[in-house]
């Protein structure tokens, strides 16, 4: 009976990170909703969920790679260290907004994986 009810909390406790993932048209939407604020955006707690998302979908990429380099495999991209990758809001925004709308059901943590393998193949 402990065993189940902890199995239970365990996926109590999965369940709503899981639900928590934002997909291309909800980023979108919040980005378009603070652009049109304009001055009055600033303070908005949308900002920091923004950008909290493009940090974990970059934290869940970078998992990624190295998971794939730990088993031996060659990466599906090779961008450049942490920190060192300088990608602006406005990159971002554009770049999602060039996913057709059909496909921006897709989580922010795909489409960034999408956008970085693109623009950081491995050479050679």
């Amino acid at each position: 009976m402990r065993k189940m009810i902890i199995g239970l909390a365990a996926i109590a406790v999965m369940v709503p990170a899981a639900a928590q993932a934002m997909s291309v048209a909800e980023w979108l939407a919040k980005a378009d909703a603070l652009k049109d604020k304009g001055i009055f955006a600033v303070g908005s707690p949308d900002i920091a969920l923004l950008g909290d998302e493009v940090k974990a979908a970059g934290a869940a990429y970078r998992a990624g790679l190295a998971k794939q380099v730990a088993a031996g495999k060659k990466p599906s991209s090779c961008p450049p260290p942490v920190g060192q990758v300088k990608i602006s809001s406005d990159d971002i925004i554009k770049e999602f907004k060039a996913i057709p709308a059909a496909r921006q059901k897709q989580s922010v943590a795909q489409a960034w994986a999408t956008m970085m393998t693109r623009r950081y193949p491995c050479k050679g």
